[in-house]
């Protein structure tokens, strides 16, 4: 294409992308699936545009819109609703990514006929939720904060299991053995320290920013900062995109530092975010999200058959297994509405994408076997999770499928607790029975004891 016919192109891509969003709000048809959909139509099917065109700037496009998203979504969480969604998202978070890898890889292992530790290589992958996908979704729907906090966290700390379970299982493949205890500190690095560094970081910048705000033309110099933060925390073996989260979480709450001991040691109080900056960042993040979503689009292959269909056969049994999952993770009084969403709230994406080129370049067998496959899982997670949300809302049929579900899976764990709770009743009394049998057996002794005693004075 000429460079006149790609402006024009750009130009009607951000008009489209508008058009979306408002269909979204009125219709509930997500514009993400329609933006994949024209990504679809001008990359593999037309071929007008490939994912070879972008070269070394596709990678480095997709991890900008990733950080950008990351910290304008953390802008907008509050530490009260982090405090009341912690417990949710962590057993939401370990539940979906171990169930996750472990049907995948057992899926790869006997039915496919793949090595146990590519298997597993592969669940890994696709383990975790897109944060690209979820957090532009979450904001539309009318949803609790609780339930929208824990949805944003889990597709952040799901790319963290994904990125280090994927890096460690081919290090595996490449050593011939599986280092936990590796894993497990990788793990504690990934989440904390780059929490960490991305709090300093926020309270750095609003130490500073309202030097910054003084300079001519520096509004984008926070988001700058969160990219430099980014690339400190990854070049320290850290997940930058945690440390991404934090920092917008950090200014979000920065105004909790005021009343603390801590802003006495400096001269100006921290400052936070302003509405115009806010604003600004929403419509950065809006357009990275409208051509993200093209590109990914253009990046799925669809000239192999066999990995489509084993693609759609996982998403489906993804789905499957989110219903009780979300069930066991989220309390009984969540909102019927909540739960139907977070049911529902199941893509792939960059994180996925990414790691499943890792293979192939590495020349690790069945390689292509799995980019392939991730990448169709990729498409119809996005795909699915897009025609359920609006479903959810308007479909009775839908409906009554997700609360048989969930009420099934709400019977099947209120059982569980009572048979737990009647175990642990049935122990205490055999428990107590037992003191008061030896009781009686103490008072029986001592009472033949006096006996003997009483016998022997007379």
């Amino acid at each position: 294409m000429s460079i006149a016919v790609t402006v024009v192109a750009v130009g009607f891509l951000v008009f489209l992308a508008h058009v979306f969003a408002e269909i979204f709000s009125r219709k509930r048809i997500p514009d993400v699936l329609l933006l994949i959909i024209i990504g679809l139509i001008i990359g593999p099917l037309l071929n007008i545009v490939n994912i070879d065109h972008f070269g070394m700037i596709g990678p480095v496009f997709t991890t900008i819109t990733l950080v950008t998203i990351l910290f304008e979504g953390g802008t907008e969480l509050r530490f009260e609703a982090l405090r009341n969604s912690l417990r949710g998202t962590t057993l939401l978070t370990n539940l979906n990514f171990a169930a996750t890898m472990l049907i995948v890889g057992l899926m790869g292992w006997l039915i496919f006929d793949v090595t146990p530790l590519i298997a597993f290589m592969m669940g890994a992958i696709v383990g975790g939720t897109s944060s690209a996908v979820v957090i532009p979704l979450v904001r539309q729907l009318n949803m609790s904060e609780k339930s929208r906090t824990v949805l944003i966290l889990e597709s952040a700390f799901s790319d963290v299991f994904c990125i280090v379970f994927a890096l460690a299982f081919i290090e595996a493949f490449e050593l011939g053995s599986v280092n936990v205890g590796n894993m497990v500190g990788q793990i504690f690095a990934s989440f904390i320290l780059a929490t960490i560094m991305g709090l300093i970081g926020a309270f750095f910048w609003s130490v500073v920013l309202h030097r910054i705000r003084n300079i001519k033309n520096s509004i984008f110099t926070t988001p700058a900062f969160v990219f430099i933060i980014y690339g400190i925390s990854e070049m320290m073996g850290y997940s930058g995109a945690i440390a991404a989260l934090a920092f917008g979480i950090g200014l979000a709450n920065i105004d909790y530092l005021k009343s603390t001991s801590i802003s006495k040691y400096f001269t100006r109080k921290p400052d936070s975010l302003n509405d115009t900056e806010r604003i600004l960042f929403g419509e950065a993040v809006f357009l990275l999200k409208t051509f993200f979503f093209v590109y990914i689009g253009i990046s799925i292959r669809l000239d192999d058959w066999v990995s489509i269909l084993i693609g759609l056969m996982i998403t489906f049994i993804l789905f499957g297994i989110r219903i009780p999952i979300v069930r066991a993770s989220m309390p009984k009084d969540t909102e019927k509405n909540d739960l139907y969403y977070m049911s529902g709230m199941v893509p792939k994406g960059l994180a996925a994408a990414v790691l499943a080129t890792i293979p192939l370049q590495k020349g690790i067998p069945f390689g292509d076997y799995i980019m392939n496959i991730t990448f169709s899982v990729i498409l119809f997670s996005i795909l699915f999770t897009s025609i359920l949300i609006p479903l959810m809302e308007k479909s009775k049929t839908v409906q009554v499928f997700y609360d048989n579900s969930l009420n099934t899976n709400l019977w099947i764990r209120t059982s569980i607790n009572n048979w737990q709770q009647k175990r642990a009743e049935k122990a205490y009394a055999a428990k107590k029975q037992n003191e008061t049998n030896q009781q009686d057996i103490i008072d029986t002794t001592d009472n033949e004891q006096k006996s003997v005693d009483k016998n022997h004075k007379g």
